[in-house]
């Protein structure tokens, strides 16, 4: 049978025994040797997370504006608050015994305006360990589905477990309007998904250790725990909040009183209440309370106009219509787009009401036949008018574009 040739364990003894040309080692004897090694050199490993590229908040902001088109407000409500963030992180103890609390951030927006793009520039720019994580799947203990602790899975691997750069990662939690309370009146059934995973976020949100399973908690529940601080652990989250806008003007509506009631209203840009989003709006959506009191910054982004679309398209170092030139680059084609048509485009995607993501599915959807045709033909240049664009979208069947 099988044994560790420093320790003596068998096969059944150890969780993992790995073989060499003449011996074997097993995962005891690994972590004790990698505790001396640490003691004897005083120190851990370089990391590729060893240092954080912390840069001042107008240095942040032109680093998104790099990626991100408009939405000004939105990138200096981050820029701050990241900054800030940070270098809370690098305070030294004083006598004054001051102690700064982190400010997890909340974003509020249509799908397609940019909420996931502003979390993961901010994350490249900084080069810490960054997840994205669904709020969708999460539950209560003990129900099918995801429990809270996964989130903190997924960073642990984006670091390579490396728990001390984790720890100073950066958590962005999508559609966390999808887990609002279903309603105020109290129900028979428990409320798995909705204000029973709000419950759980807490303690990840404030900071406390907290016990992640490396492997996903429920697959593998013999598995070692691994204790991860969250109290340093920067929480972006997002959501589209649809129907939120009722909520704003309602409490728009009743603090308008007296003879000025009239004037006031038409100062009050109706297209675009979400602007006017407040922590008691959130209430009345059915976001519980402690939750919102540990989002301290909230912000909104604006719904994107014909000019930022089309700023899209061509603008940022990652511009859709960049990435096509560049892929057909890849097979020897010159590939152009005529103003025309990226007017032509722009007009589809607000018919469509997608935001951003729209531009690219319609992209998709006339570049198809070219991505599959070319590379293997002998044509070296390609050009994409409005003709070749609309007769390559009436070809498809354009309900799957549209937004249900």
């Amino acid at each position: 049978m099988d044994r560790c040739s420093f320790c003596g364990r068998t096969k059944r003894e150890a969780n993992i025994l790995v073989a060499g040309l003449e011996g074997h080692i097993c995962d005891h004897c690994i972590e004790q040797a990698y505790s001396i090694m640490i003691e004897e050199l005083g120190s851990r490993p370089s990391s590729k997370f060893e240092t954080i590229n912390l840069l001042k908040p107008p240095e942040i902001k032109a680093f998104l504006d790099q990626y991100v088109i408009g939405q000004e407000k939105a990138k200096k409500i981050i820029s701050v608050a990241v900054y800030n963030h940070y270098k809370r992180l690098m305070q030294k103890p004083d006598k004054d015994d001051v102690e700064i609390e982190k400010s997890n951030i909340l974003l509020v927006g249509e799908t397609g305006t940019g909420k996931t793009l502003l979390a993961r520039t901010i994350a490249r720019m900084l080069h810490v360990p960054f997840t994205i994580v669904d709020a969708t799947v999460l539950t209560e203990a003990g129900y099918v589905g995801e429990d809270v602790e996964s989130l903190l899975t997924r960073l642990l691997q984006n670091a390579d477990y490396d728990v001390k750069a984790a720890e100073r990662g950066i958590v962005f939690i999508d559609e966390i309007d999808k887990i609002a309370r279903k309603g105020d009146n109290p129900s028979i059934t428990r409320d798995v998904s909705g204000e029973g995973v709000q419950q759980g976020l807490l303690k990840l949100l404030e900071g406390s250790i907290v016990n992640v399973p490396p492997q996903g908690g429920r697959k593998h529940p013999e598995q070692k725990m691994i204790p991860v601080d969250t109290t340093n652990i920067l929480f972006i989250c997002g959501g589209a909040f649809e129907g939120i806008e009722k909520k704003i003007a309602q409490r728009l509506n009743t603090t308008i009183v007296g003879y000025r009631a009239s004037k006031d209203r038409e100062v009050i840009d109706k297209d675009n209440l979400l602007q006017y989003i407040a922590p008691q709006d959130l209430r009345a959506y059915g976001l519980i309370p402690e939750i919102i009191g540990r989002l301290p910054v909230l912000t909104h982004l604006h719904p994107l106009d014909r000019k930022a679309l089309r700023a899209i398209l061509t603008e940022p170092k990652n511009a859709i219509t960049k990435q096509y030139i560049k892929l057909f680059k890849m097979d020897n084609i010159d590939l152009s787009f005529t103003d025309e048509v990226l007017d032509f485009i722009v007009d589809k995607a607000i018919e469509f009401k997608l935001g951003a993501r729209g531009l690219r599915s319609i992209c998709e959807a006339i570049m198809l036949d070219a991505m599959f045709e070319l590379p293997s033909s002998d044509n070296r240049e390609l050009t994409i008018t409005t003709d070749y664009a609309r007769h390559k979208l009436e070809k498809i069947d354009m309900k799957v574009l549209k937004a249900s």
